[in-house]
């Protein structure tokens, strides 16, 4: 039947090339072609040794469709004849999400819209800056309609220059788009029964994981019956889907499950036992009851984590400041309650305003998480000018007019402002609990996963909430006195090394020009602030020349800044340290060698990692034990935001870093380990 199909499929596109009477319809796009394809290149420079990715864009004249790499019943994919220079190798394509359309009993995948295949171009190593990389390929296809079909080709060229690899902000959101239409590896082993003439695939799927939609294709040619009809079903943390078979056997079978619009995970079953489900099909994206237990499951864990945020040190000052403000006894119950309320909302406002960004930039195509804001130096210098006037201000050099932070004269205001100002600078921070539960906010629908956001920025509010509604708690807290004056001068030391601390940072993304700067910019900072402060000892308010000069050196400073590229001192600082720079081939390559791997994803702005680092990753113990046991370290830096890491983290459910994976030799998935790390802990793991 199926050879029968694709022979009438066929005949009927010759006949229409030749313009034959037998076709019931006019072609009404004669001249074609019916596909509009152009080959887009992600770099122009792309540097000697690299890769770089092509797209195949295509969009489809309405009506027409072109075919998935597996057409189905009838059609046959798109081949590429690649004329490429002297040591350039095209890989295979990448194909997005297809469709099912059925026409005449006959199940075809294909595209009806705009579509991008993407193909991976690996630069061969000594070519020299300038050279000319003239990049041609001719495309045969088959287009149809429901009527007739029509195979076309088309030649499509672009000149690449071996140069930096550099890529435009433009070239890379769009090609962040495409990828996004890619399916994600599932990340886990997926198994098939036959039984009969059915085929049983049990494929490993979060209960709370939304899904719409969904439908198994299969790469595999000529395993299951296209045409048959799909089950699938819901059985805890895995998706069962029944359909037809055609040919069973002990191969893998390979395809793609759609989980929604345009979205789909790559799967790979082997032969195994598949328990049967008692139950309907799976359910659609509506909150199903595993799925509201998952979001509060999440909810709890970003509760924690926004609590634990609290003893950082640079949230740590601000609130032990609010909170002794309420117990100089100035503030009666209700007022008590009223800024309470207030800097829940101040938290809530950031962390939500930022929560709704990255779902927003998601949606879109780029590979962003938590924290993503610090990827971008101008944010970093902004971020230490505002901490050094912190400092400066508990040091009691100046007191900040109206609305005030870190004082309790203005009320509802000043407390707005001052639960904003902590949700601001606690970003940098991931602890204990926050990882898996901003991961969750990765597969959740949009309200549960505002729900999640939302719970991060009341855990991070409930100390200063709990001490304004709990009047036992406000009397718990330490008389008033003249002590309080040298407490706040003494929180100086922990904002100031806050502020040391992003200078570091700011150094690794801007480089030591960078650091100057940011210097420069503290120094004027200071200035303006130490005659404010003098205006304020005679009793006079800020003069608004001043606060333009501030506005003025901020806002400079954050548009001066520039980021520099980590280059080959980084990977020389790594390979001194018995490490490399993470990349899925050379994580592939250890694996194939059965070596373990430790691979870790960081950043300079990750207070978390650099933590982790210090106290476990780079002590002697782990080193040694490592070393005994020959454990591969990659290190992922994330600090620059490269989406290629981004997508990666992504597909281990993360929504940004620290991840922490430990691959042991012949294990098909990593473990991922805690967010917090000790010594034993990664020894242990090496001593298998």
């Amino acid at each position: 039947m199926r050879a029968l199909g694709f022979f009438i499929v066929t005949l009927l596109a010759w006949l229409a090339t030749i313009g034959t009477a037998m076709a019931q319809a006019p072609d009404p796009y004669s001249k074609g072609p019916h596909l509009a394809t152009a080959l887009i290149a992600e770099s122009m420079t792309p540097a000697a040794g690299s890769m770089v990715t092509l797209a195949v864009d295509v969009t489809p004249q309405p009506g027409w469709h072109g075919y998935w790499q597996n057409p189905g019943d009838a059609g046959f994919p798109a081949k590429f004849d690649w004329s490429l220079p002297a040591g350039v190798r095209a890989g295979t394509p990448l194909y997005p999400v297809p469709t099912t359309l059925i026409i005449a009993g006959l199940m075809n995948y294909v595209f009806e819209q705009h579509y991008t295949l993407l193909v991976t171009l690996q630069i061969p190593a000594g070519l020299a800056p300038g050279t000319a990389l003239p990049i041609k390929v001719r495309t045969n296809y088959l287009v149809c309609t429901e009527e007739i079909c029509v195979p076309e080709a088309a030649d499509l060229a672009v000149d690449l220059v071996i140069g930096d690899g550099a890529i435009t902000p433009a070239a890379r959101a769009q090609f962040d788009g495409f990828r996004q239409a890619l399916p994600k590896s599932i990340g886990m082993a997926a198994q098939y029964q036959v039984t009969g003439k059915t085929v049983r695939i049990g494929i490993p799927y979060p209960a709370a994981g939304p899904l719409d939609k969904a439908y198994f294709f299969p790469v595999t040619a000529g395993a299951i019956d296209y045409a048959a009809p799909q089950q699938v079903m819901r059985d805890g943390d895995r998706l069962v889907i029944e359909t037809g078979v055609i040919k069973a056997g002990n191969d893998a079978i390979n395809g793609v499950l759609r989980i929604g619009n345009a979205r789909g995970l790559m799967v790979s079953a082997t032969p195994g036992v598949v328990a049967p489900v008692a139950g309907g099909p799976a359910a659609s994206g509506a909150f199903t009851p595993d799925m509201v237990v998952a979001t509060l499951i999440a909810l709890g864990g970003a509760l924690l984590g926004g609590l634990i945020l609290n003893i950082m040190p640079c949230v740590f000052p601000i609130l032990s400041l609010k909170a002794l403000s309420l117990a100089k006894g100035s503030v009666d119950e209700r007022g008590a309650r009223r800024e309470a309320l207030a800097y829940t909302a101040g938290v809530l406002a950031v962390i939500m305003g930022l929560g709704a960004t990255i779902l927003a930039l998601r949606a879109g195509g780029a590979a962003v998480g938590w924290a993503f804001q610090l990827q971008n130096p101008a944010t970093i210098v902004v971020l230490l000018l505002l901490v050094v006037a912190l400092t400066l201000n508990l040091a009691g050099l100046f007191e900040i007019p109206t609305p005030a932070f870190v004082n309790s004269s203005s009320g509802a205001s000043g407390a707005f402002a001052t639960g904003a100002l902590a949700a601001i600078i606690a970003t940098p921070c991931t602890g204990p609990f926050m990882g898996a539960a901003l991961g969750a906010a990765l597969v959740l629908p949009a309200p549960a996963a505002m729900a999640v956001f939302a719970g991060l920025g009341i855990g991070l509010a409930l100390p200063f909430l709990a001490i304004g509604y709990i009047p036992a708690l406000r009397r718990a807290l330490p008389k008033p006195g003249a002590w309080m004056e040298t407490f706040r001068q003494l929180l100086a030391v922990p904002m100031g090394l806050t502020a040391i601390w992003l200078a570091w940072v700011l150094g690794g993304e801007a480089g030591n020009d960078g650091v100057a700067l940011g210097l420069i910019g503290a120094l004027g900072v200071g200035i303006v602030l130490f005659v404010i402060g003098k205006r304020q000892h005679k009793g006079l308010s800020a003069h608004w020349i001043n606060v333009i000069l501030l506005i003025g050196v901020v806002a400079g400073s954050g548009y001066l800044v520039r980021a520099v590229p980590k280059g080959a001192a980084a990977a020389t600082a790594l390979a001194a340290e018995n490490k490399q720079a993470f990349s899925e081939a050379k994580l592939a390559e250890a694996r194939a060698k059965g070596q373990p791997v430790f691979a870790y994803f960081t950043a300079d702005w990750c207070l978390t990692c650099k933590v982790n680092e210090r106290v476990a990753i780079d002590t002697d113990q782990v080193k040694a034990a490592f070393a005994k046991h020959d454990v591969a370290v990659m290190v992922g830096d994330w600090t620059d935001g490269d989406p290629v890491l981004g997508r990666f983290i992504e597909q281990h459910n993360r929504a940004g870093v620290p991840l922490y994976l430990y691959y042991k030799p012949g294990a098909s998935e990593p473990e991922i380990l805690p967010q917090v790390l000790t010594p034993g802990m990664l020894s242990a793991l090496a001593e298998g």
